[in-house]
């Protein structure tokens, strides 16, 4: 019964969440703000930095808080689908965070070509677990700040975080095997998709080639739409 329970609950949350991810926000603000699609501008990616760099600070204000809101309803929806469908042993979110994160990156209701998910990485981050993303910021903020490389600053992060969301389930939260190997596969997922879509920076991160702030930032493909 609890098997039936639980895949029912693993595939509403997961199609539910995917929708809820492929919303994208960059190419609705842009469409509804300038009668225009983002992608066909900059770096040619749907998120918030493509978004600041063509359309100003307004529109990717509201870019951000949808791309990182989505991610929160997401985990939150997930959640209470394991609590109505009664299986409280394995947290849904960690379904729902994936699975918003690949509807952003693939938005099945824009042709399958979103942004880079840093934004709702962050939101997913935030709302499994707020003490992870705490422990996950308080080292990436100086880091950011002192190499003036936010790929690099985002490619550490996606490294961190199922390190640490395996370290608080273990000492903190003190969840048992099965969970914290359900978390930390979702997890696991999650921080390699993000890596994946950033190859290109990690590539010139390797060649000392990557954007710093204050540096004057060429439309390459790749480079923007977190």
């Amino acid at each position: 019964m609890f098997e039936g329970k639980f895949f029912l609950a693993a595939a509403l949350t997961a199609v539910l969440s995917y929708l809820i991810g492929s919303v994208s926000f960059a190419i609705i603000v842009s469409r509804l703000g300038a009668q225009e699609d983002v992608r066909n501008y900059g770096s040619g990616n749907a998120g918030m930095t493509n978004i600041l760099r063509n359309y100003g600070k307004k529109m990717a204000a509201f870019t951000a808080v949808g791309d990182f809101g989505k991610a929160l309803v997401a985990v939150a929806l997930g959640r209470l689908i394991f609590r109505m469908l009664g299986v409280e042993a394995l947290d849904g979110g960690y379904i729902a965070g994936l699975f918003a994160l690949l509807g952003h990156l693939f938005p099945v209701y824009f042709g399958f070509r979103g942004g880079k998910g840093v934004l709702t990485s962050l939101g997913v981050m935030l709302m499994l677990n707020p003490l992870v993303f705490i422990l996950c910021m308080i080292p990436l903020l100086p880091i950011v700040f002192l190499t003036k490389i936010v790929s690099l600053t985002v490619c550490i992060g996606y490294i961190v975080f199922p390190i640490v969301t395996l370290i608080i389930d273990t000492f903190v939260r003190h969840l048992p095997s099965h969970a914290r190997l359900f978390d930390f596969f979702f997890v696991l997922c999650l921080a390699f998709l993000g890596m994946v879509m950033h190859r290109a920076n990690i590539v010139r991160l390797l060649h000392g080639t990557e954007y710093k702030f204050g540096q004057k930032k060429p439309d390459e493909p790749g480079e923007g739409g977190h």
